[in-house]
């Protein structure tokens, strides 16, 4: 069946990502606490027909899906890029004190500048993402030998732990716990159309350089010696990927807090799909992520209706036996 599957050409495998992607839309706008139904939500994306249910779709859950799409693609395109440059199958924004870190620049900020809007909180997630990538990485490396996978899992581990525990002093010592779990609950609810217009144009940039970058990003995949043999400046090659997954996961905290295995799953599935041509490799992650943020999320809403259950929670039993059974094969589970 996998070979059957391996010899269908890269349109189509991407035709049907996209297909996929669509009904997981559609699916995603239909299905929640309120009855609707696919006629109430063609009219919330592009008519102007107006209604109680109109209203509700346009207002509370079309903004919530657009931001499942753009979050998963973020988390899955960043997850894709640090795999690459690091060579490291574990790799994640969520495992490697990236989220940690930007959670903690946005405990601190609500502390110190609690009149912040939208944008610079923004801002703030994406230091403390640099800031928890920084760490992970130096801590990694002190040792000879430089970064191995499993010590680079270990530092962000640790990196992350410190940096959870810092947010939640900040948040009891200073009695913000609440206004801080909002943000940190890893969940869609209540995104509105002005966050979207923060958040979305970083992402779109971000993917688009990434993109540009894909063939560089391949090369120093596969061998550093190769990339630099074939005239490429790796250090600055490798320093524009690292602020590309900055952006990435800083406003994915931004938008929904810390959100782990994203980043880890989809690409591994993704290079089953389309091997290790990062030009196929990271748009299809974009896809494969926006599609599988749309089901959790969706997932999130319907369980157990009308109460929400949190879409980390949905996202961590999926992502922790794959991050397990990665670990089990050496991280050649699916490469």
């Amino acid at each position: 069946m996998m070979k059957r599957f391996s010899s269908i050409p890269i349109f189509y495998k991407f035709l049907i990502g996209i297909l996929v992607l669509i009904s997981s839309f559609f699916i995603s706008m239909v299905l929640g606490a309120a009855d609707t139904t696919i006629n109430d939500s063609w009219n919330a994306i592009i008519s102007n027909k107006v209604s109680d249910t109109v209203v509700m779709l346009n207002e509370i859950r079309l903004p919530r899906v657009i931001a499942a799409v753009f979050v998963g693609a973020s988390l899955a395109v960043s997850g894709s890029i640090m795999q690459g440059v690091t060579r490291n199958p574990l790799a994640d924004p969520g495992l490697l004190g990236l989220t940690a870190g930007a959670n903690a620049a946005l405990a601190l900020t609500i502390v110190l500048i609690p009149s912040a809007n939208y944008f610079w909180i923004t801002i703030a997630c994406f230091i403390g993402a640099a800031l928890g990538m920084v760490l992970v990485i130096g801590i990694g490396s002190i040792r000879r030998g430089g970064l191995s996978p499993f010590r680079l899992v270990l530092a962000g581990a640790a990196i992350s732990a410190f940096l959870h525990a810092i947010t939640e002093w900040i948040g009891l010592y200073f009695m913000i716990s609440k206004d801080v779990s909002m943000w940190t609950a890893g969940g869609l609810i209540g995104t509105t159309w002005g966050q979207l217009q923060i958040i979305v144009p970083f992402i779109l940039i971000s993917i688009t350089f990434a993109l540009l970058l894909a063939r560089q990003l391949t090369i120093l995949s596969l061998n550093e010696e190769v990339a630099i043999g074939l005239g490429q400046n790796i250090t600055r090659v490798k320093y524009m990927l690292f602020l590309i997954i900055v952006l990435l996961a800083g406003t994915s905290v931004a938008l929904v807090g810390n959100l782990a295995f994203v980043g880890l799953m989809i690409p591994h599935i993704v290079r089953r799909v389309t091997g290790t041509d990062y030009r196929f490799v990271l748009p299809m992650s974009a896809i494969l992520g926006g599609t599988f943020m749309l089901l959790a999320d969706t997932l999130a809403r319907t369980i157990n209706a009308p109460f929400e259950t949190p879409v980390v929670a949905i996202v961590s039993i999926l992502g922790l036996p794959f991050f397990l059974l990665i670990v089990q094969k050496g991280g050649r589970a699916f490469v």
